[in-house]
């Protein structure tokens, strides 16, 4: 029997876990451009066998569109819909959803050659059914969010819901990013810094609550709620800000405390990597941990300048049209997504065994 080459059965499943992380990433891009569009709602029902195909002739065009007259959506927001503007939108949610079914395809396509070729060991298989039901729970989710938009006199999903979902995915895409780091990573190429770990885990932390907030803050619409810069409408802490009861209801519900917290949170994410990053400059590194530190400087820069920017572009929102602070919009989020994995990346890399000093 031919004896398998632990490194090349390695690198066959980085490879397909790196195919993954692209998909998941394209996935979380197509979720923005759908929030962003308004066609969140378009699809009324889960289908996942035959909701693979979009209408294919007039009948069915029709029968769908049909189906979204009866949301509150369509009754109290776009009333004055054509079947043409419905075809538009319904493409980005239809697109959306196809290409998560695509996504579970390649997974389980991809797990069966390995299987097949023997490249999978043992201890990899339980990692693995974890992310196959994350990718699962991703699905439900998603629906959960969807239906939350469809009774009773909702325009939209439920903020916290559409923050649940995109801060799940988030998680699913650093599932699959670390589990691939550790079949591509040589233990030479890591440091020893617990030091630089730890501050890591606190920011990796704060960043999360920071996406979290940034989901909340497009299912509320809350960039228009202060379109200023550095102010939030002439005032650093503004008012109204704890004015619902109960008082924590404002942390999730407020608008205002909502813009407050997200913009407040990416300055001492701002300086917390600025931190991380000149403390581990100073270490004796290895040469892959010294290109990885200048990334998230960078990111984390370019990321900033595009929230002010996005803050700025939204008091031109026109409903139901792609204009400046669409772009600044979705690019906020694909450099957030790319930051989030350089961090993740630097605490794998200082993560590891042998101690450099």
């Amino acid at each position: 029997m031919q004896q398998i080459s632990p490194a090349k059965g390695n690198k066959a499943v980085a490879i397909w876990l790196l195919t993954g992380v692209f998909m998941i990433m394209v996935q979380i891009i197509l979720g923005g451009i759908t929030r962003l569009t308004g066609s969140g709602l378009s699809i009324t029902e889960w289908q996942v066998v035959t909701g693979s195909l979009p209408p294919l002739n007039e009948q069915q065009w029709l029968q769908e569109f049909d189906k979204y007259r009866q949301t509150p959506q369509f009754r109290l927001l776009n009333t004055g819909f054509s079947l043409s503007d419905f075809k538009q939108i319904f493409f980005w949610e239809w697109f959306h959803r196809f290409w998560a079914r695509l996504l579970g395809v390649v997974f389980v396509i991809g797990f069966i050659y390995l299987v097949t070729k023997r490249y999978l060991r043992k201890e990899m298989v339980n990692p693995l059914l974890i992310l196959f039901l994350l990718g699962a729970l991703q699905g439900a989710v998603g629906w959960i969010m969807v239906a939350s938009g469809l009774t009773g006199d909702a325009v939209y999903v439920k903020p916290t819901r559409l923050a649940m979902h995109f801060v799940l995915a988030l998680g699913l895409l650093c599932y699959t990013f670390w589990f691939a780091l550790m079949l591509l990573v040589k233990p030479e190429d890591r440091t020893s810094a617990p030091p630089i770990k730890k501050l890591l885990v606190i920011l990796l932390v704060i960043l999360g609550v920071q996406l979290m907030y940034g989901a909340l803050m497009a299912g509320h619409k809350a960039a228009t709620v202060a379109p200023t810069w550095p102010s939030i409408n002439g005032s650093f802490y503004p008012q109204h800000i704890w004015k619902d009861e109960p008082l924590l209801l404002n942390l999730i519900d407020n608008p205002v405390t909502i813009h407050f917290f997200h913009r407040n949170l990416a300055y001492l994410i701002l300086i917390l990597i600025i931190l991380a990053c000149s403390k581990a400059s100073r270490l004796q590194l290895t040469a892959l941990s010294r290109k990885a530190i200048r990334w998230p400087l960078v990111l984390v820069v370019v990321q900033v300048m595009l929230g002010i920017l996005s803050l700025l572009s939204s008091p031109g929102i026109v409903p139901n049209r792609w204009g400046n602070f669409e772009w600044m919009a979705q690019l906020h989020q694909v450099v957030a997504m790319l930051l989030l994995l350089s961090l993740v990346s630097l605490l794998y890399l200082f993560n590891g065994q042998r101690q450099r000093v």
